[in-house]
């Protein structure tokens, strides 16, 4: 009877580089050919926190780790929890924690393979304890089943958000912070009325920063502060300006990507 060979180790099957970000202070390992990178998004969502976050704070759809890399090394106060189902992605996370950039980081974090879709005890078993976090972020897929998908099957799965939709995020989200705890997600502009829908009842004081490529350009993101619990009103704040027309970032954008300032909310 023939045995089925065991899988070859991850670095094996596909092809990756290592990525460093904060101008060399940490690395992570990404797929080249294959799956989702992260880049602006993620560093946008880290440079979200306060200067004085402390506590636990929770990468919800995680990827190779690089928001809560982010989230790191720029709060040596924060514990972090990268959450992920992709195995090849929990993989590269969990060796990107390994690499000689990241040793004084790497004990602060911590990955955890989990569907972020469940929900009561089967998300618990998971390891997602309700009032586990002061803060969490997350970058949700913004494409909805039925959109055009890459086949790309790796990268979909980064995209394409499950038929429940961002209501399934935003209820992990504010099961798993503790009561007054901040989220911060970025999402895309036309998706705004999903976001105000699924934070009803979750979360309150919700504070906006739209993300503008270039001075001109409709604004295609959207970054969100809110607290779980909260009643207070909704603010729409001055919008970021990312790039400055002559192919390089605004000095702004520059410290926010490199971890040298933080976003105004």
């Amino acid at each position: 009877m023939l045995k089925t060979p065991a899988p070859e180790p991850i670095q094996k099957q596909i092809e990756t580089s290592e990525d460093d970000f904060f101008r060399g202070e940490f690395s992570a390992l990404q797929p080249l050919r294959i799956g989702h990178r992260s880049g602006l998004d993620a560093l946008l969502i880290a440079a979200g926190l306060p200067l004085d976050a402390k506590g636990v704070v929770v990468d919800l759809g995680s990827g190779s780790g690089v928001a809560g890399m982010a989230a790191a090394c720029s709060n040596p106060a924060l514990n972090v929890v990268l959450v992920e189902k992709n195995k090849l992605m929990v993989g590269l996370a969990t060796k990107s924690l390994a690499l000689a950039k990241n040793k004084a980081i790497a004990p602060r974090l911590k990955v955890l393979e989990a569907d972020i879709m469940l929900s009561g005890l089967a998300r618990e078993k998971q390891g997602l304890i309700p009032n586990m976090a002061d803060y969490v972020i997350m970058n949700p897929p913004y494409n909805h089943e039925g959109q055009r998908a890459s086949p790309d099957k790796v990268k979909a799965e980064a995209h394409v958000m499950g038929v429940s939709g961002l209501d399934s995020w935003m209820r992990t989200a504010a099961a798993i912070l503790k009561p007054g705890g901040i989220m911060i997600m970025i999402y895309r502009t036309e998706k705004l009325g999903e976001v105000i829908a699924s934070s009803t009842g979750r979360f309150g004081g919700l504070s906006i920063i739209p993300v503008h490529s270039k001075v001109n350009e409709v604004a295609k993101r959207l970054i969100f502060k809110m607290k779980k619990g909260s009643r207070a009103p909704l603010k729409m704040l001055p919008p970021l300006i990312v790039h400055d027309g002559k192919g390089g970032p605004t000095a702004k954008a520059d410290k926010l990507l490199n971890g040298d300032a933080r976003l105004s909310f």
